[in-house]
């Protein structure tokens, strides 16, 4: 068998003029709306923020899924660095 979704740990972006997202490796979409959409890949949560998203694609059995409308970030999120930066947030906060 060599679909994509047994290669555990492969994944893929393709970003064609901020417009339209090709993603593979995704396990399961978290949530998403119009501004954001949260997505659990091979590699860690996905984060992906813009206007006017839309799921273009959906296959979760392949983990692939193509988002479309206009992508301002797009963020890998691990547990370390977002404690990280919240520890920066609060001691710039009490200088």
């Amino acid at each position: 068998m060599t679909d994509k979704k047994s290669e555990k740990g492969a994944s893929s972006l393709s970003l064609e003029n901020r417009k339209i997202l090709s993603i593979t490796g995704v396990n399961e979409v978290i949530n998403f709306d119009e501004e954001k959409i949260s997505l659990k890949t091979d590699l860690g949560p996905l984060l992906i923020k813009g206007s006017e998203l839309k799921m273009n694609k959906l296959d979760v059995q392949n983990g692939e899924v193509i988002i479309g409308g206009f992508i301002s970030n797009i963020d890998y999120l691990n547990k370390k660095n977002k404690r990280k930066r919240n520890i920066n947030l609060l001691s710039k906060i009490f200088k």
